[in-house]
C-alpha cells in the first residue's frame, strides 16, 4: 500500500500564496508521475500540475504563471506553489501519484488539503 500525505491548505487572501507538499510512504518501488488536482463545490476534478520523475512539467492553462510544482525523489515529495491566488483557485487540492507496487502501476490519492482565497 501507498499513502499520500497533504499539508499546506488554508486561507488566505486574493494575491497571496500558499505551498501544499505531499509525501509518499508505503511498500512500493518508485513512484513516476506526481500530480496535484482540485476540485471546487460543484465541479469536476481538475488537473492542476503534473510532474515525471524526471522533472518534465506540465500545467492547467488557468494556473500557468503562477503555481510550480516540484519534487524531492530522495523524499518521495511532490511540492506545489501557489502564488497571485484568486478566488477561483478555491477548491479542495488532492495529491495523486502513480507508484510502481508488485502488482504494477496503481494510481494512488491523498486526502485532500482545502485551500480557500478570499477576496
Amino acid at each position: 500500500q501507498v499513502q499520500l500525505v497533504e499539508s499546506g491548505g488554508g486561507l488566505v487572501q486574493a494575491g497571496g500564496s500558499l505551498r501544499l507538499s505531499c509525501a509518499a510512504s508505503g511498500s512500493f518501488f518508485s513512484i513516476n508521475d506526481m500530480a496535484w488536482f482540485r476540485q471546487a463545490p460543484g465541479k469536476q476534478r481538475e488537473l492542476v500540475a503534473r510532474i515525471t520523475n524526471s522533472g518534465s512539467t506540465n500545467y492547467a492553462d488557468s494556473v500557468k504563471g503562477r503555481f510550480a510544482t516540484s519534487r524531492d525523489n530522495a523524499k518521495n515529495t511532490v511540492y506545489l506553489q501557489m502564488n497571485s491566488l484568486k478566488p477561483e483557485d478555491t477548491a479542495v487540492y488532492y495529491c495523486n501519484a502513480r507508484a510502481i507496487v508488485r502488482s504494477g502501476g496503481r494510481d494512488y490519492w491523498g486526502q485532500g488539503t482545502q485551500v480557500t482565497v478570499s477576496s
